[in-house]
């Protein structure tokens, strides 16, 4: 009985040790930085992306209205659709912009930099 209730005690004591360790796999603070780092990288490609996207719909739009000019309708049907495509993809970048400045704002306010 007394080996019995000493094996419970002892299991008890290393569940409850276990149950109250704290997890330190978030790497500390270089892992942060290094994540809001890359928040930051990925925000920028996201941006000349956009300055990309938003060119190449200009060139887009001035061959649509050479092809309206010159009445090849063909031509100018498929610029449309390269157009819309390209206008999704503009939006999908501004939506991870967006996301990027808000991981960025959660990132520093969560651990106390600002």
């Amino acid at each position: 009985m007394k080996k019995l209730l000493m094996g419970v005690l002892l299991l008890a004591a290393f569940a409850g040790t276990s149950a109250m360790a704290q997890d330190r796999d978030d790497g500390g603070w270089r892992a942060r930085r290094h994540d809001v780092r890359n928040d930051y990288r990925d925000r920028r490609a996201d941006k000349r992306d956009i300055h990309r996207d938003r060119r190449s719909i200009a060139h887009d739009r001035a061959e649509l209205r050479h092809d309206h000019a010159v009445g090849n309708y063909a031509a100018a049907r498929r610029e449309r659709a390269e157009i819309r495509a390209k206008a999704r993809d503009l939006a999908r970048d501004h939506r991870d912009v967006r996301r990027d400045n808000r991981d960025i704002h959660r990132d520093q306010h969560a651990w106390g930099w600002r």
